[in-house]
């Protein structure tokens, strides 16, 4: 059943131009559907073009193709938005694939594909709408973290180190564009169920050990982080700048 994102109404989200990577699906879609809700203009980038063009006609949001890897596109598809809706408010870097892997057998092109599709992106498009934003002196900018590098899980070693160096990059990033108006902060997701989740990797005993491990016993999805997304992108989160703001149910309490 979708979640209501209008019980609670940020103001300051109302007609505000907003990008979210990776929002044909999972988290990112859910985040389409949240901004969309609250009056802002929503444009979402994914790989996907079927999945992309069903969300942008359930929901209105404009969709652009754009494989996030490719930064000269991703540049180009950053600057015909900002174009269109007369800039860039609040930016949501989530692309991203959280793909398992075997230490012993990751080759330099899929370590480089791994910081590809889960890091760089999240720093070029940063870069590519950071001038407009300081030029209207004011903006959100939201990177996607995730718990599995604080927990230090094997079998993504590719992944957990590009999630581990957001966190730095987000350090970085909000002291280098403060001055400029601009608020830098990493939503960082603990076991969001996910239909991906569930199709991959997810199984009885899983779903068990996540509500064992965590201090609230029911299992998260997809609205809870898109909510922490409205709050970072709206005015209310005015004060907020260079945190990680985990939403993990209590989970790396162990």
């Amino acid at each position: 059943m979708p979640f209501d994102y209008t019980s609670v109404q940020y103001r300051s989200l109302e007609g505000r131009s907003v990008v979210i990577t990776g929002g044909a699906s999972g988290i990112g879609e859910e985040m389409v559907r949240a901004f969309v809700a609250q009056g802002s203009r929503v444009s979402f980038i994914d790989i996907n073009r079927e999945l992309g063009e069903a969300v942008a006609s359930a929901t209105g949001a404009s969709f652009h193709f754009c494989d996030v890897t490719d930064i000269p596109a991703l540049r180009d598809v950053l600057a015909r938005i900002e174009s269109a809706h007369g800039g860039v408010n609040v930016l949501v870097n989530n692309a991203g694939k959280d793909d398992r892997h075997d230490m012993a057998e990751v080759e330099p092109e899929y370590w480089r594909r791994a910081l590809a599709l889960n890091l760089d992106h999240q720093f070029f498009a940063t870069q590519a709408v950071a001038k407009g934003m300081a030029k209207a002196g004011r903006g959100s900018i939201i990177m996607l973290g995730s718990i599995s590098w604080m927990r230090g899980r094997p079998g993504m070693i590719g992944y957990t180190t590009a999630k581990a160096a957001i966190s730095g990059m987000t350090r970085t990033l909000a002291r280098e564009l403060g001055p400029s108006g601009i608020r830098v902060n990493c939503i960082v997701p603990g076991a969001i169920l996910t239909e991906r989740q569930e199709k991959l990797w997810l199984t009885p005993e899983l779903n068990q050990q996540f509500l064992d491990l965590q201090a609230l016993k029911f299992r998260l999805d997809a609205s809870h982080v898109a909510k922490m997304a409205l709050f970072l992108g709206s005015d209310e989160s005015g004060g907020c700048t260079g945190a990680n703001f985990i939403v993990d149910a209590g989970l790396t309490q162990n």
